[in-house]
């Protein structure tokens, strides 16, 4: 690998230093607000919404900061990096997923529930058995959401650092320097959510966003002022040197792939890209962390407004992976990347060190960029974990704790006392699980994630605000369905076992041929759905009626 692009021994500790500082100084500012938070938290409202109190453009900066997670930032320009325009895929599709929460969630959510998603589906049905299903499927999309983010933390913090095995930082291996980064940033997010709350960590991600795209847009116009603007000349270098030529700015370099000979693979990759995208748009309408953001609000015209801001924020910086992706592999080259991280995952940070390089001098200058961008990706992974510890120790408290096992009888106080033990329980389990993960594919994770929200939460909450018909058993049948057939799908995947790129590669059991199941779970999600509701004979026309007006008009909304 060429010296520029791995920081000599000598600079490797200054790197170090200033990316610890920086680090440092991201953690101080995010623990004064979270405290400053915890002063104003007095009430459930408070410590689930963050007292309503929120303006579109706050909540718009807060839902990016949620979205843009580590898979956004690292992963994205990665893929771009290394499979051009099939790698933009994720870009669009992450985007798009908005216009499906802004027509179809958004207002209606924010309008007929209080804190959780489980607070619309138990409207008009039995409380107990749905908000406990509810509550499984919220903790376990966040949990593999978690550990996806965290398992990333300890693979990206060690590379930031310039821990490679066989050597040591502050004494410790690589190994072991990568669980304690694993604990903590667990740390940390048990911390933002049990001190501050809602409050607490809708600051945090707002000043994460603000971060992300302030050094997105700086090394986007870097990387456009070296090609002096002319796109043809970056994408033609990005082609040269990917590696992979022409075909570097034409479909079929990943998904869709036409093999010679075999219709079937052919049929398989195709039927993948159909799937990935299935999940992806349709994923983020059902993401407990995303949904839980639109009762931050105080009203709905906000919640469309915060919507509205939020696919501009995200809309903007998904065009700047487009940049780092095609600048990454015009400057730093496609061989150079893989070296590092033969996921890619290193792509934005190796861009940024060799943006230093050239724009400010030598490895200093390279240090610096590399240490400010780690800063950021550092922010990036706290504000997400931070939501998603949020959204599951919520639902677990509101839901589980108060609506089933107290049946409506707990105090707010109580509520939140027992949100904060399940913040702690949950973040020491994802810690946990993440230790034990560190070999599992990031990727697989959060698409497993996006699948199972697409598969059993979706079709639940679409059937609640518009079947009239829809009971109790078609919500059961409908979350339980759609959470066991993509979690099962997955581990009879290729994904898990049967090829050199799965989890278990030296193991074989899988007979489902796409890595994603989407394509089927989503489907059977909608089918269970429809089923429970046609055999079982309850049904309630008041309730749903009742219903239909709060989430039109918000009328008796809390």
């Amino acid at each position: 690998m060429a010296p520029q692009f791995l920081a000599a021994e000598a600079n490797a500790s200054g790197s170090r230093s200033l990316t610890i500082t920086l680090f440092l100084i991201f953690v101080a500012i995010t623990l004064g607000i979270t405290i400053w938070a915890s002063r104003q938290t007095k009430t459930a409202t408070d410590f689930y919404a963050g007292g309503r109190q929120f303006s579109g453009f706050q909540n718009g900066m807060a839902i990016g900061g949620d979205y843009m997670s580590a898979a956004s930032f690292l992963g994205i320009a990665g893929i771009i990096a290394l499979y051009g325009y099939d790698g933009f895929l994720y870009s669009i599709g992450f985007l798009v997923a908005w216009l499906v929460a802004l027509l179809l969630v958004a207002e209606f959510l924010r309008n007929s529930g209080r804190f959780t998603m489980a607070d619309v589906l138990a409207f008009r049905m039995r409380q107990r058995p749905v908000r406990t299903a509810a509550s499984v499927s919220t903790i376990v999309v966040s949990i593999f959401y978690l550990i996806a983010q965290m398992v990333g933390a300890g693979a990206l913090v060690s590379l930031l650092l310039g821990i490679k095995p066989g050597a040591t930082f502050l004494g410790m291996d690589a190994n072991t320097a990568k669980v304690a980064t694993i604990v903590l940033v667990g740390a940390l997010m048990i911390i933002y959510v049990t001190v501050g709350g809602m409050k607490g960590t809708t600051y945090v991600q707002i000043v994460k966003a603000f971060m992300l795209m302030g050094g997105a847009l700086i090394m986007v116009l870097m990387v456009l002022a070296h090609y002096k603007f002319n796109l043809s000349a970056l994408l033609g270098d990005a082609a040269a040197q990917s590696g992979k030529g022409s075909a570097f700015l034409e479909p079929g370099l990943r998904y869709g792939v036409e093999t010679a000979g075999d219709a079937a693979k052919t049929f398989y990759s195709k039927m993948d890209l159909l799937s990935l995208g299935l999940a992806l748009v349709l994923g983020t309408a059902g993401l407990p962390h995303i949904l839980t953001r639109f009762y931050t609000v105080p009203t709905s015209r906000i919640a469309r407004k915060s919507v509205l801001w939020a696919i501009g924020i995200i809309g903007t910086f998904y065009l700047f992976t487009l940049a780092l992706g095609f600048g990454a592999a015009a400057l730093v080259g496609g061989a150079n990347i893989t070296a590092q991280d033969k996921a890619g995952n290193t792509a934005a940070p190796q861009l940024a060190q060799q943006l230093g390089i050239d724009y400010l001098g030598g490895e200093t200058g390279g240090a610096i960029m590399l240490a400010v961008i780690a800063a950021v990706a550092f922010a990036t992974i706290l504000a997400v974990v931070a939501g998603l510890t949020l959204a599951s120790s919520s639902s677990l408290a509101h839901d589980f704790y108060a609506s089933v096992i107290k049946r409506g009888n707990a105090s707010e106080r109580e509520e939140v006392r027992v949100a904060r033990i399940a913040a702690l329980i949950i973040g020491a389990l994802a810690i946990a699980l993440s230790i034990f993960a560190q070999s599992l594919n990031v990727a697989f994770l959060v698409a497993l994630a996006f699948a199972v929200a697409a598969s059993a939460n979706l079709p639940a909450i679409l059937y609640s605000l518009f079947w009239r018909r829809f009971n109790t058993a078609g919500a059961l049948w409908s979350i339980y369905g759609g959470l066991i057939s993509a979690v099962l799908l997955v581990f009879f995947s290729p994904v898990v076992s049967g090829s050199a790129t799965a989890m278990f590669p030296n193991e074989d059991w899988h007979f489902f041929p796409l890595s994603n199941p989407g394509i089927i779970s989503i489907p059977l999600g909608f089918f269970f759905g429809w089923l429970g509701t046609v055999l079982s004979k309850e049904t309630d026309p008041e309730k749903y009626a009742e219903l239909e007006v709060r989430s039109l008009t918000g009328h008796g909304a809390h």
